[in-house]
């Protein structure tokens, strides 16, 4: 997905003519520049006869080796031979393939005022005398509104303890084990069975022998098979009915009802271990006591619901600023979106084989797929360019001690890969990512404090939550999972537009 400032805009400038200007470069081009909607600037380029002329002859002499004339070798032939070999509609083709872009280069550089963000449509009007008509996608043009204006209901962070519990729970349970019972299955016990399904006579399932566990939350097979299984003990057998699911991709028995046939052959009961010294020191970093333990993993799901709560608010803001500001960008902007945000969906695949068959697993043309992101591109796009224009009018920048600050915390704990990253952040399109980016936090940071100065409450800042990331970056001590990652874990930080 895209960085939140579009690279074109930053060097980009707008386009500040009326309704048309006109003016001659030499004696060889007469230049008209009309701005239209959507960020665009129509030029039309008028070229003298003489030009044109030129461009033929040297579109003879180009096509003259390839001219197989009786009589004469390639590339020797009269040129007026030469012209009826190959016709003077092909002449005139190869001459306007290498003049329309020089004269569309020649009037750009004439026209300081014109910046393009991207390639334009060059189009032949005419050829007597010879006209070229170039449309320019140009800086977009963005009006906030009243963006300080924009306020949020600010919310606190509260934790009930229960999640604390269930997450102490599951960190047990990573590092539990199982020993075999001889009483009736119950839930998360582990069940080692022989199973067999048949739909109206015919195999659905072929008899064999599985292990896993029952869990309240997940089914195993089709929905009931963990209750039918429930109570019994080793040596049971037991023989149910259950729906066969309609997505089932054999649509043969899809929807059908199998006859299931399960004998129990062994049950392992899930030991937790106990909340001691030795627990807690192999936990994650490790800890002292099973009070500092919790305390850790309370402060690892306060700061992760406060991440959900700035990522809320940074949604509302940037909807409510995109719903105020007046945005007009040129439409190669919103494809240049969607382009990038099928090479993301694709599996960052180059246009090929590659992205053949990722087309052919989904079942859509390349079109159709473009077609269901160009919604979702546009709307990213639009809160990428209202950003910006905050960014502008709150003058925010990233300085290269900033710059070199951030390079520093993302290569910190890479360990051996560490100077392999620092030459690539460190590289010009590296660091320029990372200003652009660096550009959005503290742009998106600003309009938090704006929108919520009027609360109790308000998001902290990045610099706020930077001790807490670099105490995350420590080398565990053990395999067993941090308290961050049993139930508390934090999304990573987002490059990107919020609230898409």
């Amino acid at each position: 997905m895209a960085t939140t400032f579009p690279a074109a805009l930053q060097s980009a400038a707008t386009f500040p003519g009326g309704p048309q200007r006109v003016a001659e470069v030499g004696a060889r081009l007469k230049i008209s520049t009309e701005k239209i909607p959507d960020s665009q600037v129509v030029m039309t380029i008028e070229v003298e006869a003489e030009r044109l002329d030129k461009a033929r002859d040297k579109a003879v002499r180009k096509l003259s080796p390839k001219a197989k004339v009786p009589g004469f070798r390639p590339g020797k032939a009269p040129p007026a031979m030469v012209r009826r070999y190959f016709g003077e509609e092909r002449i005139l083709d190869e001459a306007l393939d290498d003049l329309v872009p020089d004269l569309y280069r020649e009037a750009i550089e004439h026209d300081e005022s014109i910046v393009p963000i991207a390639r334009p449509q060059l189009v032949v009007e005419t050829t007597e005398p010879l006209v070229v008509k170039a449309t320019i996608p140009v800086r977009p043009t963005i009006e906030l509104g009243d963006y300080k204006s924009v306020r949020v209901k600010t919310e606190d962070v509260s934790v009930e303890e229960s999640r604390v519990e269930d997450t102490l729970v599951a960190l047990q349970r990573r590092a539990s084990t199982l020993e075999p019972v001889d009483r009736e299955v119950g839930w998360r016990d582990v069940v080692r069975i022989d199973v067999r399904a048949t739909v109206d006579g015919e195999t659905l399932i072929e008899p064999q022998e599985a292990e896993v566990q029952l869990v309240e939350d997940r089914d195993i097979l089709f929905e009931g098979f963990e209750e039918a299984v429930l109570g019994k003990k080793k040596g049971d057998e037991v023989e149910f009915d259950l729906a066969v699911p309609e997505s089932l991709p054999n649509e043969k028995f899809a929807g059908t009802t199998a006859h299931f046939t399960v004998k129990m052959l062994e049950t392992k009961e899930e030991v937790l271990p106990a909340l001691d010294e030795e627990f807690t020191k192999a936990v994650g970093e490790g800890y002292e006591s099973i009070d500092a333990l919790r305390v850790r993993i309370r402060e690892d799901i306060e700061r992760v619901e406060q991440e959900q709560i700035t990522n809320r608010y940074h949604d509302e803001i940037l909807g409510e600023l995109t719903e105020r500001a007046t945005i007009e960008y040129p439409p190669v902007m919103v494809e240049a979106e969607a382009e990038r945000l099928l090479h993301d969906q694709a599996g960052r695949v180059e246009h090929g084989p590659e992205m053949d068959r990722y087309l052919a697993s989904i079942g859509k043309t390349e079109e159709e797929v473009r077609e269901e992101l160009r919604p979702i591109a546009e709307t990213r796009l639009r809160r990428s360019l209202v950003l910006s224009q905050v960014a502008e009018a709150e003058h925010i920048e990233a300085s290269d001690t900033d710059i070199d600050a951030e390079i520093e915390a993302m290569t910190a704990s890479a360990g051996p890969q560490g100077e392999q990253l620092r030459q690539l952040f460190d590289s010009e399109n590296g660091r320029d990512t990372i200003r652009r980016n660096l550009v959005t936090r503290k742009t998106l940071e600003r309009l938090v404090e704006i929108a919520t100065q009027d609360g109790a409450s308000a998001a902290p800042t990045a610099e706020q939550e930077q001790p807490a990331a670099k105490k995350r970056t420590r080398k565990p001590k053990s395999k067993a999972a941090t308290p961050a990652k049993a139930g508390a874990e934090a999304p990573a930080e987002t490059k990107e537009v919020p609230g898409e």
